[in-house]
C-alpha cells in the first residue's frame, strides 16, 4: 500500500510538472497575441481592413460584411465572430457559410505558432486551413441558396470604447480564458499520466487506431489526434507539443497530423457554439471532418507524385 501510493503521487506529480510546465508556454503566446488584437480592434483598424476580403466575399457568394465575422474570427476567435454574427442581419444561409469558414479557420495566429512548435510550419499550416476554408464554402453554397444578398452594418460597430475599459475587458477575458486553459491542460497531463501507468491509454488507443488509416494519420498519431479533437488547438496545444517530444514522429507523420487537426479539431465544443444560432448541425460538424479528410490524403497522393521523379532519378544515379 505505501508503495501504491509513492506511486500515485509520482504520476500526480509529474503531470502536475508538464501540466504547469505547458501552461506558462501557452501563457507566451496567447497574452501578447491576444493583447495586439485588442489594440487592432480598439483603433479600428479590424473593421478598417474588411474591404481587403472584399474580392474573397464576392469568390464564396457572400456580402462584403461577411468580412466582418471572418475576420474576428481569424484573428480573435470564434466568439468574437458570433458576436458580429448576432448583430448583422444575416441570412441563415450566410452564417452557415461564415459558420463553416471559421470553424475551419479561426485563432489563426495563435495556433499558428503552437502547430509551428509542435512538427509543421505555421504558415503553410495556416495556408492550407485558408485554401480548405475556400474550397468547402464554394462545395458546400450551391446546396444553401442565394448567400450574396447584401447587408447592412450598423453604425454602432464603428463606436470606439475608451481605452481602458477596452482593455479592463481584455485583461478580464483573457484571464478566464488562462483559467479555463489552465484547469484544462492539467486534467489533460494528470489524466495522460494515469492513463499510461494504468494502461488505459493503450486500451483506448486500440480502439482509435483503425481509424486512424481512414483519416490518412499514422496510428502512432492517435493520441494527438483525439486530444485535438476532444479539447482543440488552443486547450489541446500545450498537451500536443509535450506528447509529440516523447513521440519521436517523422515530419511526414506530423505534418499529416497537423493538417487534419488544423482543419478539424474541438469536434464537440466548436460547432456547438453556433447552434445558438440556429444552424443546422449537419454544415457545422460534417464537411470539416470530410475536407480534413480529403486534404490529408490529398497532401499526401501529392507527396507521392513528387517523391516519384526524385526517386526515379536517384535510381538512375545508383
Amino acid at each position: 500500500m505505501p508503495r501504491f501510493k509513492m506511486q500515485s503521487k509520482s504520476v500526480l506529480l509529474t503531470g502536475a510538472r508538464q501540466g504547469w510546465s505547458s501552461f506558462l508556454w501557452m501563457c507566451q503566446i496567447i497574452i501578447p497575441v491576444s493583447f495586439l488584437v485588442c489594440l487592432l480592434q480598439w483603433t479600428g483598424w479590424l473593421n478598417r481592413i474588411d474591404f481587403l476580403l472584399d474580392p474573397l466575399m464576392s469568390l464564396i457568394h457572400l456580402p462584403s460584411a461577411a468580412a466582418l465575422p471572418i475576420i474576428s474570427g481569424i484573428l480573435i476567435n470564434l466568439y468574437a465572430a458570433i458576436a458580429v454574427m448576432s448583430v448583422l442581419p444575416f441570412t441563415p444561409q450566410q452564417m452557415t457559410l461564415i459558420a463553416v469558414f471559421t470553424l475551419i479557420t479561426h485563432n489563426l495566429i495563435a495556433e499558428a505558432i503552437i502547430q509551428h512548435r509542435s512538427g509543421i510550419n505555421g504558415i503553410k499550416a495556416s495556408l492550407i486551413r485558408l485554401a480548405v476554408s475556400i474550397v468547402t464554402v464554394l462545395l458546400i453554397s450551391p446546396f444553401l441558396g442565394d448567400t450574396s444578398l447584401s447587408v447592412a452594418v450598423p453604425a454602432e460597430l464603428n463606436l470606439q470604447s475608451p481605452l481602458l475599459m477596452v482593455l479592463k475587458d481584455w485583461a478580464l477575458d483573457t484571464a478566464i480564458l488562462l483559467l479555463k486553459i489552465f484547469g484544462i491542460i492539467m486534467f489533460i497531463m494528470i489524466l495522460l499520466e494515469i492513463s499510461k501507468s494504468l494502461g488505459w491509454l493503450e486500451y483506448l488507443l486500440t480502439l482509435f487506431r483503425p481509424i486512424m488509416g481512414t483519416l490518412g494519420l499514422s496510428q502512432r498519431t492517435a493520441t494527438l489526434w483525439l486530444t485535438a479533437v476532444l479539447f482543440g488547438l488552443l486547450y489541446g496545444g500545450a498537451v500536443i507539443v509535450e506528447e509529440t517530444k516523447k513521440e519521436a514522429l517523422t515530419k511526414e507523420e506530423l505534418e499529416y497530423l497537423h493538417i487534419s487537426i488544423g482543419i478539424n479539431h474541438a469536434m464537440v465544443e466548436d460547432p456547438a457554439l453556433f447552434l445558438i444560432l440556429g444552424l443546422n448541425g449537419f454544415w457545422l460538424w460534417v464537411p470539416k471532418l470530410v475536407m480534413a479528410i480529403a486534404a490529408v490524403q490529398s497532401y499526401r497522393a501529392l507527396r507521392r507524385v513528387r517523391r516519384g521523379p526524385l526517386q526515379r532519378w536517384l535510381a538512375r544515379r545508383g
